[in-house]
């Protein structure tokens, strides 16, 4: 492992320093012998991807080279941080490989039978939900994941897939265990009864009504919202019109309403953090586009916190501090003043050690 050199702008503090890297952790006293890496750059946390599927492809589970592929592609795009939010193949064997980000697994979907993506998701009835919660909680890293609404092709249109009541039993079980709740919810009815039964975390979240961002807000109730993949909602709609012409005209009044609902949960105090939904049909390492259309709703010091410093805190993960894992991306450009710098770190360095630069 090597000892290493670094002089830059270190974000968010804002301050032009010295960093040396030794022992695969961040020092800001010298470090004799230490090699320079590069000099003049901004320096930032490795970024986050809280909504992000490696392990999975358009058919489901893909295999070991194809999950390395996409964690190098996320690695590359200054991604050293990775919350997979539900995928169908155990990917432990990345957390051996020091080249490859940082995994926190909230196991497989949670969905019910022929309410999903075939091949995504552990499929079971509302009586297995408390048990299955359960199981998928010992198995990820602290956190599980539902699959909160999908099309009900009996409603002909998106609908809850769990009694209210049978998933507030749910989220209580994942809780008592000392791990957290998530889940997929486009429409209104399931991320008001999923917040109301405690859940910490709302992906996507467009059918939020004005009372259910108060309530998030309060309870200190997360949401990443996916921005690069809320845009495909008119080519979902397209997709299901002739058979479920009720579903396509509320995924297309959830998409026109996406940006005005997402900018009230921000300015209600919602905390907001990057996912890319990346995996399954969705390519990875768009970390840079999720950005820029987060600054649309905050500007860019609120998009470069909810892609790093703010979501790694959020996550349990360490920044730029004294003793800390060193894993950071440098940039040629201040990220702050032009956030299309993103698009190309100078330098990655992950568990102390240059990967991409």
């Amino acid at each position: 492992m090597g000892t290493w050199h670094l002089n830059g702008v270190v974000l968010p503090d804002g301050e032009r320093r010295d960093l040396w890297i030794h022992d695969g952790v961040i020092t800001f006293e010298p470090v004799a012998g230490a090699q320079t890496l590069t000099t003049g750059v901004w320096i930032t946390p490795g970024l986050v991807d809280a909504h992000c599927h490696i392990g999975l492809g358009a058919s489901g589970a893909v295999d070991h080279a194809t999950a390395e592929a996409q964690a190098i592609i996320d690695r590359n795009s200054g991604v050293l941080l990775v919350r997979d939010a539900g995928a169908p193949a155990d990917t432990h064997w990345i957390d051996e490989r020091a080249d490859l980000p940082r995994i926190i697994r909230a196991g497989r979907h949670i969905a019910r039978p022929k309410r999903y993506i075939r091949n995504f998701a552990i499929e079971i009835d509302p009586s297995e939900m408390v048990e299955e919660v359960s199981r998928q909680a010992h198995s990820g890293d602290g956190w599980v994941k539902l699959v909160g609404d999908w099309i009900d092709r009996e409603v002909g249109d998106l609908a809850p897939l769990w009694p209210a009541e049978i998933a507030k039993q749910a989220i209580d079980a994942v809780h008592a265990v000392g791990a957290r709740v998530t889940a997929h919810c486009f429409a209104e009815q399931s991320v008001a009864e999923l917040v109301a039964a405690g859940i910490d975390c709302i992906e996507h979240g467009t059918g939020m009504s004005d009372e259910v961002i108060e309530m998030m807000a309060a309870n200190d109730v997360a949401l990443v919202p996916t921005m690069t993949n809320l845009v495909n909602f008119p080519k979902f709609a397209a997709a299901g019109a002739e058979r479920f012409p009720t579903y396509a005209a509320h995924m297309r009044d959830l998409h026109a309403r996406r940006l005005d609902t997402l900018g009230r949960a921000r300015e209600a105090g919602v905390q907001i953090y990057c996912g890319t939904d990346a995996g399954g049909t969705l390519g990875h390492g768009r970390v840079a586009q999720e950005a820029q259309m987060l600054a649309e709703l905050g500007g860019n010091d609120f998009a470069l916190g909810a892609i790093g410093w703010d979501a790694r805190t959020w996550l349990g993960a360490q920044n730029l501090v004294e003793g800390a894992p060193a894993d950071l991306v440098c940039w040629f450009v201040d990220p702050r003043q032009e956030l299309s710098t993103l698009h190309d770190p100078a330098l990655v360095v992950l568990r102390g050690e240059p990967v991409s630069r």
